[in-house]
């Protein structure tokens, strides 16, 4: 097992949620930290951070960004030892309504960790070291009901983890994805747009607290574990999907109804009691 102390990681998405919670947890590993966000109130986690807790503003789905950023965290941390690609979006609900709908989602949960990777895995393979952790979703096990650019962009991100892992494992590179379910976070909150998102979510499980998934996924990350389930009933569940695929599209497709039909009499309260 390995251990995180002296490690100079970046965590992506840290203004608050999942990302701030892993930044903390390193902190408190005794790793140091670039926290970096489009928010600019990244700074004012860092700064409660403290020592060690380093604050960027930019953004990490476009090469220039990341190459900012990367820079920035030579300058402060002295190199990189471990990437968490943590920001994420829910995207449009159902299909969504044009491309630009789906290029904003694809470039922050997809092609901002290949472009992050792109950038890193030369220099980690010179120095035989480094650790890629994606934070993706049971969704990218599953599916997400409601929202097909999330649900498609989260299979993308663990299938692009586990290419990493495979690659370049015998370079001493390592990669980790978590995929949580439920996390109190302004992201569950946001998936109450997409209709029946946010129900398929919460009713699958309990809903857990970013620190409990930071010290989840850092333990997991210690031990140099790929698949990161904060939530050990997805296992079961993707177990169940993959014993009779065609079965679980059925019982999905029916549970889908049933969020839908819930939603529309939700909505119907909702309006009569504002009439």
């Amino acid at each position: 097992m390995s251990t995180l102390a002296d490690t100079r990681a970046i965590v992506t998405g840290a203004a608050g949620g999942i990302g701030a919670a892993l930044a903390a947890e390193l902190i408190s590993r005794s790793a140091t930290v670039v926290l970096a966000d489009l928010s600019e109130t990244v700074a004012d986690t860092a700064a409660e951070l403290g020592t060690g807790a380093h604050s960027w503003v930019g953004d990490v789905s476009a090469v220039a960004g990341i190459d900012e950023l990367i820079a920035f965290a030579d300058d402060r941390l002295g190199g990189v030892d471990m990437y968490f690609a943590n920001a994420g979006i829910i995207g449009p609900p159902d299909l969504g309504s044009s491309d630009a709908d789906w290029d904003t989602v694809i470039d922050v949960n997809l092609r901002a960790h290949i472009r992050a990777a792109q950038a890193l895995i030369p220099r980690w393979k010179e120095a035989d070291a480094g650790h890629f952790v994606a934070t993706a979703s049971a969704a990218g096990l599953l599916t997400q009901i409601g929202s097909a650019a999330y649900s498609v962009t989260k299979h993308a991100s663990v299938g692009f983890a586990e290419w990493l892992s495979l690659t370049y494992r015998d370079d001493g590179i390592r990669a980790s994805v978590i995929c949580p379910m439920g996390v109190d976070t302004d992201l569950l909150r946001a998936a109450g747009s997409s209709g029946p998102a946010q129900s398929a979510v919460t009713e699958a499980g309990t809903v857990l607290t970013p620190a409990a998934v930071a010290t989840i996924a850092l333990d997991a990350v210690e031990a140099e574990q790929f698949l990161i389930l904060p939530h050990p009933e997805v296992l079961d569940m993707y177990r169940m999907k993959g014993s009779d695929y065609d079965r679980w599209l059925k019982g999905m497709s029916r549970y889908q109804n049933r969020l839908n039909e819930q939603n529309r009499l939700n909505e119907e309260t909702t309006h009569a009691g504002n009439d």
